[in-house]
């Protein structure tokens, strides 16, 4: 009766992984003594022994002896005679320690100092989650799905803490599972309240350069460096790769043979498709290399205004636009210039018409559709096969036809 519930407390706590025993006896501690406070108004004559391990406590109150007629202070001071029922031989002055029963608390107390103690070790776990996880923003972590909600996946790792990974942190073909295994990044620890929130992302550019560094030796050695990731998830990226050391082939190291190095990242992330680019101070050339797959033909570049000029043949303009411009987007992206692609011999001839100069038999948003693929003169989309056409745009067919038999009539005419 004397300990009540509050020594099973100790229990619960006690093989706590995330409590050393220090720590545990110290928040004990601080429990006790301010239930003593609130009691007597002052823990200072208190002593508090605690054994953890066992769930042992107890608390001694020190108390100086006077006489029976002197008393004032009845938790700083005790009688001589009830002083002489402890001990027969007491004298005026001495010093009495007499230990103090949790029961004398009141059951009240005890109650209140049980809910105390589980709350000083909740705030505690919190504390560390919130500093263990701190530490590893920007690193991948593994979790299984819990709980899949319509904005958001709730994740549990081995230690059982809740990891949330938000719709918008996932690929667009991300599809999860219960008791599927999930890898992402630690992207953000916040805290609600006083519970630390554990954000997880597959969409961050971190992601792929942390899978390059796992995936691939030279990468983790640290013999090739990522200098830079840019990437429209699920879709397309491009990694600026680099090594100090004339003997390795950054991109071939990092792609491997047929691709087996990349391909499991690529798989990862949902068959995202990874251009892999060697790295140069050269503008130009790590211009001309971001633009891969398209042969570029000559750059000119303002240094003031951060843009550059990409003149290409016809036939390049396309691979270096890309579909949905995902290419050229990237490639601006990672150059850190504005990319304006100039179709050679743009300036429409005497026997080619603008195609904005149909804008009024021709919607503009299908003007726009052709000119993301390079096509911006009546000749360029004449010149196509329509089947081409529907596959590297998001026209219809029909759409297409009735494009070129407008074109056609100017021509015929």
């Amino acid at each position: 009766m004397e300990n009540l519930a509050l020594i099973d407390s100790f229990s619960e706590f006690k093989d706590d992984k995330l409590i050393d025993r220090v720590t545990l006896m110290a928040i004990l501690e601080d429990v006790f003594r301010n239930a003593l406070k609130k009691k007597y108004g002052s823990d200072d004559n208190f002593d508090i022994i605690i054994n953890p391990d066992k769930g042992d406590m107890e608390i001694w109150q020190r108390r100086v002896i006077v006489a029976d007629d002197d008393l004032d202070l009845d938790h700083l001071e005790i009688t001589l005679t009830d002083a002489r029922k402890i001990e027969p031989d007491f004298e005026i002055g001495e010093e009495v320690s007499e230990e103090v029963k949790l029961i004398d608390l009141g059951r009240r107390s005890i109650l209140a100092l049980r809910q105390n103690l589980i709350s000083k070790i909740h705030e505690h776990d919190n504390t560390n989650l919130y500093k263990q996880f701190k530490d590893l923003i920007g690193d991948i972590y593994t979790a299984e799905v819990h709980h899949v909600r319509p904005r958001v996946v709730i994740l549990v790792d081995d230690d059982g803490n809740e990891i949330i990974l938000p719709k918008e942190n996932q690929i667009p073909s991300d599809f999860f599972r219960k008791g599927d295994n999930v890898r992402g990044i630690i992207e953000n620890v916040e805290l609600k309240g006083n519970k630390p929130q554990i954000i997880m992302s597959r969409t961050s550019d971190k992601f792929l350069e942390k899978l390059f560094e796992q995936e691939i030796p030279e990468v983790f050695d640290g013999l090739i460096n990522v200098k830079k990731v840019v990437r429209i998830p699920g879709e397309k990226a491009k990694v600026a790769v680099d090594s100090y050391d004339d003997r390795i082939d950054p991109v071939g190291a990092c792609v491997g043979m047929k691709g087996s190095r990349i391909h499991g990242i690529v798989r990862e992330l949902g068959n995202e498709n990874i251009d892999v680019i060697n790295y140069t101070t050269n503008i130009q050339l790590f211009i001309t290399r971001a633009l891969s797959p398209a042969k570029v033909s000559s750059i000119k570049i303002n240094e003031e205004t951060k843009r550059a000029e990409v003149f290409l043949k016809l036939e390049e303009v396309s691979k270096a636009i890309g579909r949905g411009g995902h290419n050229i987007r990237l490639a601006g992206q990672l150059t850190g210039y504005e990319l304006d692609v100039i179709r050679e011999g743009s300036v429409a001839t005497d026997d080619d018409v603008e195609l904005t100069e149909f804008s009024d038999e021709i919607e503009a948003w299908v003007i726009e559709e052709f000119a993301k693929i390079g096509l911006d003169t009546a000749k360029s989309i004449l010149s196509q096969d329509v089947n081409d056409l529907v596959r590297r745009t998001d026209l219809e067919e029909e759409t297409i036809l009735e494009v070129v038999r407008i074109l056609k009539e100017e021509f015929e005419e």
